[in-house]
């Protein structure tokens, strides 16, 4: 993350800017990091996290604290980001790429880092508890992930 939320005001301001605008997108970059590239002194530190596998259940945390509806969110996760970038996905209607993200909202899971499947381990929920587990994911109408 370039910049880092650093404060509490920094964080409340970006909640305050996704609720009631001007943010009408939630993305991650990934950034992808070796530990030798992220275990050192914080100001030499390569920016960014992994967020691809825990993006969702982020999010869906602040619809469980009232910050957002899950409409609101679902929509800042799929059609924001596709209108922001000139993109076809985001919503489900005919003609539209079959790319879909199956959740379960009751379900919770524990970060840990050894267990993702990204190739970087480098998170901030190292160890937290996270609510909304994806259970599916279909992309051009193809099934590509299965949990359990």
């Amino acid at each position: 993350m370039n910049p880092p939320l650093r404060t509490k005001e920094d964080v409340e301001a970006l909640r305050a800017g996704v609720k009631d605008g001007p943010i009408d997108s939630i993305a991650t970059d990934h950034a992808l990091h070796a530990s030798i590239e992220k275990d050192v002194e914080f100001d030499k530190a390569a920016n960014g996290i992994i967020g691809l596998e825990t993006a969702f259940s982020v999010v869906y945390g602040l619809v469980e604290e009232g910050v957002l509806t899950l409409a609101e969110a679902i929509n800042a996760m799929s059609c924001g980001p596709a209108k922001a970038f000139k993109l076809a996905g985001g919503k489900l209607s005919v003609g539209s790429p079959a790319d879909i993200a199956i959740f379960d909202l009751n379900r919770s899971w524990t970060v840990e880092p050894a267990k993702l499947k990204s190739k970087s381990k480098n998170t901030p929920w190292a160890g937290k508890e996270l609510k909304g587990v994806a259970v599916k994911t279909i992309l051009g109408g193809v099934v590509v992930y299965s949990r359990d």
